[in-house]
């Protein structure tokens, strides 16, 4: 068991680093009257909500947004990284301390129309009323700096920032006041149509542009160049107007065939490596004092150990590194525009703060990469990656307006609408795509939210129907229709189908992630990513020519897996007779065995890629299959009484139609894979429009997500966020605890803590370097409480304390002011003086969440999770004990998922 505060009797305080400035918190002092307040010990201002506009206390040519350094300060002589102890920050292309050149909020939508209005938010309707009420009000209406690099999202600050700028907004009561609050209530339905309407324009560009391209690997268009072979050909087997290469060196006979086999090749190997030298544009490189093995879907990424710096006693798997590491790590690097990103939109909307991973350089290079990665005809799709770029979409449109622009919290609400259009726009089902970001990739969804979305993904639907992407004049990537309907023995199949894809997509998990593990981590591979794309790109083309079905686009061949046979089809998939079974389950099973190794090898190169449609196709081969192992039975034993009857009637599929069985399975993997449920059944319902095969559909993908999870518990998306050591506490958990609080608070620590027990003044240089502790293990978005004679009379946050540090002119000579002992009476008095930059009163949070040493782990895990706090104080008989910052709670429910606790 750890050494916890409540176990150190009459502990005090010692840091290693300052002797002769060492205090203590023992008992001693426990008989001295509590000290006031600090609510009512704060000098009070009363108009604080404009003197503590953090950004109109930089420099003017200073321009700050999200992107900005906390630390950037051109006018004083201190320039500190925020992450010491490491390499020095090497501002990259996609690095987050980049200044954007024309990024200004005065110049935002709303500003202007505030201003046209004359709207003036300082103002406050005079209520008469004044004192305690009024000086509480202005606690929280400070604007605070922009969120660092790899913090997490302060939900309660933003709340109350939200809720007191609405205040402030519903105080006007005359026409300007009721116009401009409507205007404000009609910036977000403005904002996710936006979204909706440039999200479809880019699938549709995207779409069209892939499948201009895809067939360039075969030949192409001697009339249209621009065409490809469906569209020059009209769905044609042969035509004059379609040449392949072959043809067009003038070979002739076997010579034609192996120059078409080279020339796919080729085209092949060239698609996926230029793919991939756009994806390493976004190259970026985090410090070594962040424990995040990389930021893209590499599950052979190797893990850190990381030194306890706290003595929790537990193993630190995303616990940040220590300062007393002589010899750092080297930087981790990552590509924003890899993978298809859905894991780290997860992590970025449940308070992870990512710079650069949504911005316009990403969505720039992932658009056009995505088309080479799918025109190369790698095993992979665009639904995924059309998550991320929507969700990049949403958080550049959030600029727009100044209340989702400057808070973060409600900027994630439009982000996940904007995720949720993604999905919409890729498989042509808007309900699909809210039911999505509720179900997988959203952590605060409140009802005002899920109407919003809906409304997100129908601007989105009906801006793709307009511009028809497909030429069919539907929105969905392929559109189904069964005329039969299903019989009672089939649900039986339709179980087993169930349990076989749940099997296989958990089976995909774990070989995915022994292949990363194995073949990611020879040096020549993890060193030049670009090597592993052509050799799987080499691959693919070397195996995939030879057969017609794993030469297809993976949303064509699917389609052609779930569709119905007809008089004039001609895919090879549709037996004329019993006897041409065997041939067609001979060529499926080796297009399922082929499309599984090619997908799994896939997974996780450096190029735009989505699983989704490829373990759907996985899915559908395995239905095909098994569809036509039945449809084989029903023809061989048609007077069997378990068909019902149905095998009498003569016709192939008058009794069993195997493109359901496609379908079906197709839905049950995908679910295996990622563990979706509800969000497929709806999608496969939208896809086919048939209400008859909704029953089948909601039956496979919960038999197969039972299965997956008894198989492989985690989805690929938990397992890359695992692997990874993302900061994510995932509110779909419930462990189950046997501790307190008190088991993993760490001991006090002079270094951690501020103590104004002998006076109020503390020395400039030792908050310096009780933040740069702060820095050295990882904790940017930490906090130091601030104590007197034991009791907790507030805390500071590390990013405005920081702040504050920044803006003093002599640091070495400076003493910060911490508390005030101001009485209510003398508070008029000192209303007229100028702001002190010592005086970092304003930036202390005078009521910290705090919980008792002896509260259960439930409450915590539920305080972490509703709330979104970053940090908890511990109290111990009201006194102050210690406390506990979110990343070390998530790192102890690792602990206890790799104990089997959980």
């Amino acid at each position: 068991m750890p050494r916890s505060a409540c176990s150190l009797p009459g502990f005090k305080m010692v840091d290693e680093e300052d002797e002769d400035e060492q205090t203590s918190l023992s008992p001693v002092n426990a008989g001295l009257a509590t000290p006031t307040s600090p609510v009512a010990a704060r000098r009070l201002h009363s108009a604080r909500t404009s003197e503590l506009d953090l950004r109109s206390r930089l420099p003017s040519r200073l321009q700050l947004d999200e992107n900005s350094n906390l630390l950037a300060f051109p006018d004083g002589a201190r320039n500190y990284t925020s992450a010491p102890n490491t390499a020095a920050r090497i501002p990259s292309r996609a690095s987050s301390i980049l200044i954007p050149r024309h990024h200004n909020r005065s110049g935002s939508l709303g500003v202007r129309l505030a201003t046209a209005l004359g709207f003036d938010r300082s103002r406050r309707s005079s209520r008469g009323e004044a004192g305690l009420a009024e000086s509480k009000v202005s606690l929280f209406t400070d604007e605070r700096v922009w969120y660092d690099q790899f913090t997490s999202t302060d939900w309660v600050h933003d709340s109350i920032a939200d809720a007191f700028r609405l205040r402030d907004l519903r105080s006007r009561k005359d026409f300007r006041g009721r116009l401009y609050a409507w205007f404000d209530g009609a910036q977000g339905w403005i904002l996710v149509a936006i979204i909706g309407c440039i999200t479809a324009c880019l699938a549709y560009f995207i779409t069209i542009t892939e499948s201009s391209i895809f067939d360039l690997k075969e030949g192409y268009c001697t009339g249209h160049w621009r065409r490809n072979k469906q569209a020059c050909c009209f769905a044609g087997e042969e035509c004059s107007a379609w040449r392949s290469w072959g043809q067009r060196m003038s070979f002739t006979g076997e010579d034609r065939e192996w120059a078409d086999f080279f020339s796919y090749v080729v085209f092949v190997v060239l698609f996926a490596v230029a793919a991939c030298l756009l994806t390493l544009l976004t190259k970026t490189e985090v410090p070594s004092n962040f424990a995040l093995t990389t930021l893209d879907e590499n599950l052979g990424a190797d893990p850190k150990p990381i030194k306890d710096t706290d003595n929790l006693g537990i193993n630190t798997a995303v616990q940040p590194h220590t300062a007393h590491m002589n010899l750092p790590a080297p930087p981790t690097v990552y590509y924003p525009a890899a993978g298809s990103g859905v894991a780290e939109v997860k992590v970025i909307l449940s308070g992870f703060v990512v710079h650069g991973y949504l911005g316009v350089k990403t969505l720039v290079v992932k658009s056009l990469a995505v088309i080479l990665s799918l025109a190369s005809g790698l095993s992979l799709g665009k639904e995924g990656p059309y998550v991320h770029i929507a969700t990049c979409v949403g958080n550049i449109a959030c600029r727009l307006f100044s209340k989702y622009n400057h808070n973060d919290g409600k900027r994630r609400e439009v982000l996940s609408a904007s995720a949720a259009s993604g999905v919409g726009v890729a498989f042509g089902a808007p309900i699909g795509g809210v039911l999505f970001s509720l179900e997988e990739v959203s952590y605060y969804f409140p009802p005002k939210t899920l109407f919003r979305t809906f409304f997100c993904c129908i601007v989105a639907a009906l801006s793709l129907k307009f511009l028809n992407p497909y030429g069919t004049g539907k929105i969905v990537i392929f559109e189904v229709r069964y005329v039969t309907d299903w019989k009672f023995f089939e649900i039986f199949v339709f179980i087993l189908l169930g349990v076989l894809s749940g099997a296989l997509g958990a089976l995909f998990i774990k070989a995915s992630a022994i292949w990363a593990k194995t073949f990611r981590r020879i040096p020549a591979i993890k060193r030049w990513p670009v090597l592993e794309v052509a050799l799987v790109a080499l691959v693919t083309g070397l195996i995939s020519y030879w057969n017609r079905y794993t030469r297809l686009a993976v949303t064509e061949l699917l389609f052609e897996l779930a569709s119905p046979c007809k008089l004039d089809t001609s895919s090879g998939l549709c037996p004329a007779s019993g006897d041409e079974i065997p041939g067609v389950l001979r060529d499926l099973g080796t297009a399922f065995v082929v499309k599984s190794f090619l997908t799994t090898i896939t997974f996780g190169i450096k190029v735009p890629a989505g699983i989704y449609v490829p373990s759907m196709v996985v899915g559908g081969f395995l239905g095909r299959i098994v569809g036509h192992i039945v449809q084989f039975l029903v023809i061989k034993f048609p007077d069997a009484s378990i068909w019902g009857g149905c095998g009498s009637e003569g016709g192939l599929e008058s009794c069993v139609t195997p493109g359901v069985y496609a379908l079906v399975a197709a839905g049950a993997t995908m679910c295996g894979v990622t563990r979706l449920s509800v969000t497929l059944a709806v999608i496969l319902f939208e896809l086919t429009g048939s209400l008859d095969h909704v029953l089948p559909f909601s039956l496979a993908v919960l038999v197969a997500k039972w299965t997956a999870d008894a198989v492989e518990p985690l989805s690929i998306y938990d397992l890359l966020t695992d692997m990874n050591s993302y900061p994510l506490l995932d509110n779909k958990l419930r462990p189950v605890f046997t501790t307190d609080l008190g088991d993993i608070t760490p001991a006090v620590r002079s270094h951690r803590v501020i103590d104004i027990s002998k006076s109020s003044l503390v020395a400039a240089p030792l908050l310096r370097r009780k933040l740069e502790y702060l820095h050295s293990v990882g904790e940017l978005d930490g906090g130091l409480p601030v104590v007197r004679h034991n009791v907790l009379v507030g805390l500071i946050p590390a990013p405005d304390l920081e702040f504050a540090l920044d803006k003093l002119e002599n640091e070495d000579e400076s003493l910060c002011l911490m508390a005030q002992n101001t009485r209510w009476h003398e508070a008029e008095e000192m209303d007229d003086l100028e702001t002190d930059p010592t005086d970092f009163t304003p930036y202390i949070d005078p009521a910290p969440v705090a919980l008792d040493i002896h509260s259960p782990m439930d409450l915590v895990f539920q305080c972490f999770v509703k709330l979104g706090l970053r940090y908890i104080c511990v109290l111990r008989d009201g006194q102050y004990a210690g406390l506990v910052h979110k990343k070390s709670f998530v790192k102890y429910i690792k602990e206890l998922e790799q104990a089997g606790e959980t």
